[in-house]
């Protein structure tokens, strides 16, 4: 029989993975969300994020990005990054995951 202590650790356990993936989905809803207010403020512009050449070019190192769990980072992501940063406030804050995977939803 187990031990009220083992199934207490184990409850603990199950509830941080859960709170972090709800904590990475919101986060990744917020950026996306951000992106895409900036997209439609944007949209008349040529340097509209989601015309940006730099970007769409990264959507592949983005996905090796989010495969590999951050471990395969390509140089056309890594500059894909600082423009999201410096053109976008509230992905100044974001970590590389969140973003990786906003430019995979673009």
């Amino acid at each position: 029989m187990r031990s009220p202590l083992t199934i207490a650790a184990l409850a603990l356990l199950i509830a941080t993975g859960t709170a972090q993936a709800q904590t990475l989905v919101a986060t990744s809803n917020v950026i996306i969300r951000a992106v895409e207010r900036t997209l439609d403020f944007s949209s008349d512009t040529t340097t509209s994020i989601r015309d940006s050449k730099l970007v769409l070019e990264a959507r592949d190192d983005a996905a090796s990005f989010v495969a590999s769990r951050g471990a395969i980072r390509g140089a056309q992501l890594q500059a894909a990054f600082d423009t999201l940063r410096a053109r976008v406030p509230e992905a100044r804050d974001a970590s590389d995951q969140a973003l990786a995977e906003a430019i995979l939803a673009l």
